[in-house]
């Protein structure tokens, strides 16, 4: 169900949301957080349905805001999405424009849940400073996505610049399997020291950079990054590991699966499944405390590849 409210204001949108849950219980209780969304008009229904398949692990109010700042009229329109339209969720649809565009942050406040978590994401990555903005600055959680970011390099030197606990990427979240999985193999005996390491993808992106920078921070040791060609799904196409005893390789062979070889032992097929928006959306708000593996990774590894490259120079701390 979908119900328009035009040329409203979030206090008869609360009213609304009030009026539904007494007539029919059409609002559900038991929300667990606020999931706000700075979203494009693009990019609106995308974001409300990755927000809708993770609301069955994450029941959630779900606060889409989407600003015309340029509009000479200064109006508020809104929808109320409940039921089979919003998944576990409640959805609210903002359409600023004019003036009333000005405070995003004004608009959601009453729409906020009473003592739940507050989570803003940028579906877009327009935000590279989230925590410097008003809906960053009353979240617990802020999640960028840079995953597409046609210029790699200057955004994570930027996201680093702008860095608070309680920001992520799910850019990084894209890359836990590959971590996961590349931990566990050093976890194992014979337990020798990573001498250098090697990644390879298909194009620049910001998750392979993670990836390279989360290597050289971790392991503190260099990290060298080739463009590789060939019809393999996924940007992240292997990454090598050298030691005394010869080289550890996870490789990418399709969409589901990648090889792992390793010194003296038979290859291994890996799950490792291509993951989307909807997947990652979900493994974030599992947890809103800060990742500090993300911060070393974005202000400490990521600096020391490109470093290493001759190219961005991040700003000295």
């Amino acid at each position: 169900m979908i119900i328009s409210l035009s040329e409203t204001n979030s206090s008869e949108i609360a009213r609304e949301i009030v009026r539904l849950r007494e007539k029919g219980g059409a609002v559900a209780l038991g929300r667990v957080l606020t999931l706000v969304v700075v979203a494009g008009q693009n990019e609106n229904e995308e974001a409300i349905n990755a927000a809708n398949h993770a609301s069955g692990e994450h029941p959630m109010r779900v606060i889409v805001v989407h600003t015309q700042l340029q509009e000479p009229e200064s109006r508020l329109d809104a929808e109320i999405r409940v039921g089979s339209d919003a998944g576990a969720s409640e959805v609210i649809v903002l359409h600023a424009s004019g003036a009333t565009a000005h405070d995003p942050a004004a608009l959601v406040q009453p729409l906020l849940l009473p003592d739940a978590p507050i989570v803003t994401w940028w579906p877009e990555h327009s935000s590279l400073k989230p925590s410097e903005t008003r809906l960053g600055k009353m979240a617990q959680l802020r999640i960028t996505d840079t995953h597409f970011s046609e210029h790699a390099e200057a955004t994570l030197v930027q996201l680093a610049e702008g860095y608070a606990d309680g920001d992520t990427n799910l850019a990084w979240t894209r890359i836990t399997r590959w971590r996961a999985q590349l931990a566990a193999v050093l976890d194992q005996p014979p337990y020798l020291p990573v001498l250098r390491a090697e990644v390879d993808y298909s194009a620049p992106s910001t998750s392979t950079l993670l990836m390279a920078g989360w290597l050289a921070e971790f392991l503190q040791v260099p990290v060298t990054m080739h463009k590789v060609d060939g019809e393999v799904p996924g940007n992240l196409r292997a990454v090598r590991l050298y030691r005394e005893n010869g080289q550890i390789e996870l490789s990418r062979t399709s969409k589901a699966t990648a090889i792992l070889r390793q010194p003296d032992q038979p290859d291994q097929v890996i799950p490792l499944v291509l993951r989307d928006r909807y997947d990652v959306l979900n493994e974030e708000l599992r947890s809103l405390a800060p990742d500090p593996v993300y911060a070393a990774t974005l202000k400490g590894g990521v600096p020391r590849v490109l470093a290493s490259r001759g190219t961005v120079k991040f700003p000295e701390e």
